[in-house]
């Protein structure tokens, strides 16, 4: 994880987290104190994590812990009073929240961002494989819009529509995409 966002209205919250984020090799630390700033940041940057050290200063950090969690693959970790832990669990955890009980100790906190680093680790290959296939599906879509077109104005069969398009593909040494791109252009 190379960005972190540490939301904690104590310095020496800041100093805990930072240290064992350092530990994993995080690049950058933002420490905000309060939950409007954090949703401000949020507008224009991505973070990898996010500690919520709940209750913040303007709220208790649930809503923003599953605001956070709702946009891409952020992992966060919301640290909350044990005497709430049972109660703010339910209410974050179906949002893929990670509660740990306050006080916490450097084990258990070091637990838990193990456990949010290899989850953000496997939902980045998650995302990865996700992109790859949905640029699979476009490629397929606009093949099938070429070959319709060729079948359409050119008055060939299926097959041969997409004999063509193979044949042209490696004759001009392109993707079968770019060719069907071609064909779009000219004839849409």
């Amino acid at each position: 994880m190379e960005r972190a966002l540490v939301i904690t209205r104590s310095r020496k919250g800041v100093e805990f987290f930072s240290e064992m984020l350092k530990a994993v090799s995080c690049a950058t630390i933002v420490p905000v104190p309060t939950g409007g700033k954090a949703r401000r940041l949020l507008l224009d940057r991505d973070f990898d994590i996010c500690i919520i050290n709940g209750p913040l200063q303007d709220e208790p950090g649930e809503d923003l812990a599953r605001h956070v969690a709702s946009r891409g693959i952020t992992q966060v970790i919301l640290m909350t009073p044990s005497s709430y832990y049972e109660e703010i669990t339910a209410l974050v955890e179906n949002s893929g929240v990670m509660t740990v009980a306050k006080p916490v100790n450097e084990k258990l906190f070091w637990s838990a961002l193990k456990m949010a680093y290899a989850t953000h680790k496997k939902m980045q290959r998650l995302q990865t494989e996700n992109t790859k296939l949905v640029r699979k599906i476009e490629d397929i879509r606009l093949v099938d819009r070429a070959k319709c077109i060729l079948i359409s104005h050119m008055g060939m069969t299926e097959p041969q529509a997409h004999k063509y398009i193979e044949k042209q593909a490696m004759d001009m040494r392109m993707t079968r995409r770019l060719v069907a791109e071609g064909i779009l252009k000219t004839y849409e």
